[in-house]
């Protein structure tokens, strides 16, 4: 990368991260391509200006949506937003909720995670021995500003719970649903991790905002998961979502 590159991008240190419809929210924007250690980013990094800050985009699922959940390059993504400059990250996901009492369209902003997903791509330490504090797996203070900006732009927000994560594409059996609901867990997705596992090690704060689309495959309800649902959700509230996502950014810059 160059070192124009470099600079230019450091004055963004905030980034969002999704996967869904956030190319043109950002004024003067312009793509920085990263070369890491651990190859490409899912596509490049969008930096911009929004309500006068400079913010971060990069789609997790590439740009033409060509990379399923399971060979998303997480650590090429991490690691380019921080060689950038980035120090929070909003991470919006689509999300199915066990609970039928949490409506459609609900934002969750979780505050503690499951990983189900089996990775092992999930630190930059393959060569040292170092552990690393989970223990609160999201940050207060990048989840306080979601949380803030979404109240204000009249979302249902539900502060905290437990997010489930599973290695995708498929999603749950019925057994699965059932057991992750009985163990008290909130909603279950493909993308927070290991994203936030990945931040922590570099020291950026990492918050999870989690969109329900669906509830699952749990029994009797009315809402079960499938692609064209959640499609559907997502293209009904990407518009509203992102100029929230966008009131944290600049709440966090």
């Amino acid at each position: 990368m160059s070192d124009h590159a470099t600079q230019r991008g450091g004055d963004a240190t905030v980034a969002i991260l999704g996967s869904w419809g956030y190319y043109g929210l950002l004024d003067d924007a312009r793509s920085y391509p990263v070369e890491t250690p651990y190859g490409a980013p899912s596509d490049d990094v969008v930096i911009g200006t929004a309500h006068g800050r400079r913010v971060a985009y990069l789609t997790r699922s590439g740009r033409e949506r060509n990379i399923p959940p399971h060979r998303i390059n997480h650590r090429a993504n991490i690691w380019a937003l921080h060689h950038l400059g980035v120090r929070h990250i909003l991470a919006a996901t689509p999300a199915g909720a066990f609970d039928p009492g949490v409506g459609v369209g609900t934002v969750v902003v979780p505050d503690q995670l499951v990983d189900r997903t089996g990775r092992t791509d999930d630190t930059f330490h393959d060569d040292e021995d170092v552990r690393v504090s989970f223990a609160r797996p999201f940050a207060e203070r990048t989840r306080a500003a979601a949380i803030d900006a979404l109240r204000d732009q009249r979302w249902v927000v539900a502060d905290g719970g437990v997010v489930v994560v599973i290695r995708g594409p498929r999603f749950s059996t019925a057994a699965e649903s059932r057991w992750y609901a009985a163990q008290g867990w909130d909603v279950v997705s493909t993308a927070p991790y290991p994203e936030a596992a990945l931040a922590r090690e570099l020291d950026m704060g990492y918050a999870c905002v989690a969109l329900v689309t669906d509830h699952d495959v749990i029994a009797e309800t009315p809402w079960p998961v499938s692609q064209e649902r959640v499609q559907d959700e997502l293209d009904a509230n990407t518009l509203r979502l992102r100029e929230a996502l966008i009131r944290a950014a600049a709440a966090l810059s």
